[in-house]
């Protein structure tokens, strides 16, 4: 299987540059299994697709303002995109330099302090941040919240809440899970009067997530690293509700990947999920079968993205790539900032190759 299977063509213009003033707002394509027609709906009109005992599992991670700008002692400048805090003042980061800098190399940051160059991992620098407080409590000051490159736009005062979920409260993430944008307390509120449940997962989003595939055969391509916990009350929570015939409906692709990162083989050859913390480079594409959900709320992702990749896996390649085209004509807003889908399992046999 091939990168470019996965490639479509996007006019520039319907990729959304800010969010809308409502976060229910967006509209919501609904992918029913299959090869049956669309619908074209609202957010807000959520809760008429959905039924009591229903289960509803969001990421709550939280951006953290990840974007720094500073100098290296040396005169060029450098800026700094966090992608994963270590623990005390260390951090894995991304470096936007002319040339690259040595270990032991500082750099004066713009907001105050230095950043001590540790080493190198691959395409990531470690730094050691010397700022007068916690690195987590410097960064709500100093730091600038990391929109995704394809919003052309310099962050402002708006973004600090509206790239946040409403439920966001684990703080580590360089990169919304974009699906649980379109949630505000006012919609929650419906959903538990009509009898969904809610869980989460944490999955902290990476800057990796924006990096291209760089190769065309699939099989050579290595997945980034991202930290998850599937905790376990919510694995009892999906446990009850497939129990009492519920759905599990994915509030995002992180969720997903968590999920089926937390999924194992048991003793009788069967797939179940368990709790599980830690790091994943799990890669879904299609052939790949995903069962941790019965449904997947998502966004349009970027032509030969590792996530159009996943969506592909769980609603059929075609049927995604007709949906896409929906859309289009339809003039939907694409990536963070824009509309979403409501997907539902394949039931036809695993694609062939684009022609």
């Amino acid at each position: 299987m091939k990168k470019s299977d996965f490639h479509y063509d996007l006019p520039p213009e319907l990729i959304a540059q800010a969010p809308l003033p409502e976060r229910t707002g967006s509209r919501l394509l609904v992918v029913p299994p299959g090869g049956s027609g669309f619908e074209d709906r609202v957010f807000r009109e959520l809760p008429e697709l959905l039924r009591a005992g229903d289960l509803l599992v969001f990421n709550d991670t939280r951006v953290i303002p990840a974007r720094l700008f500073g100098q290296k002692s040396t005169g060029g400048r450098v800026e700094i995109l966090i992608e994963r805090m270590l623990g005390g003042s260390d951090a894995r980061v991304q470096l936007g330099v002319s040339k690259s800098p040595r270990e032991g190399a500082r750099i004066v940051l713009d907001a105050g302090g230095e950043a001590e160059v540790l080493g190198r991992e691959g395409e990531f620098y470690l730094l050691r941040f010397h700022v007068p407080e916690s690195l987590e409590q410097w960064l709500l000051h100093a730091g600038r919240l990391p929109l995704p490159p394809y919003i052309q736009r310099e962050p402002g005062v708006d973004d600090d809440e509206r790239y946040q979920t409403v439920f966001a409260r684990e703080v580590g993430a360089v990169a919304a899970p974009t699906a649980g944008l379109h949630f505000d307390e006012a919609l929650l509120d419906q959903l538990r009067e009509r009898g969904v449940e809610f869980g989460h997962v944490t999955l902290h989003v990476g800057a990796g997530t924006f990096q291209p595939v760089r190769v065309d055969s699939l099989d050579q391509h290595v997945m980034h690293s991202e930290w998850l916990n599937v905790g376990a009350t919510l694995v009892e929570q999906i446990r009850r509700t497939r129990e009492a015939g519920g759905r599990v409906i994915a509030v995002g692709t992180t969720v997903v990947r968590a999920l089926e990162s937390a999924t194992r083989t048991n003793e009788l050859g069967e797939r179940e999920l368990q709790p599980f913390a830690g790091e994943t480079r799990l890669f879904i594409l299609p052939g790949y079968e995903i069962v941790s959900v019965d449904a997947l709320i998502t966004n349009f992702h970027l032509p030969e993205s590792t996530l159009l990749m996943m969506v592909s896996a769980f609603a059929g390649q075609a049927r995604i790539f007709d949906a896409y085209a929906h859309a289009i004509d339809q003039r939907y807003r694409f990536f963070s900032y824009g509309d979403a889908m409501m997907l539902f399992p394949r039931r036809e046999q695993p694609d062939g190759p684009r022609q």
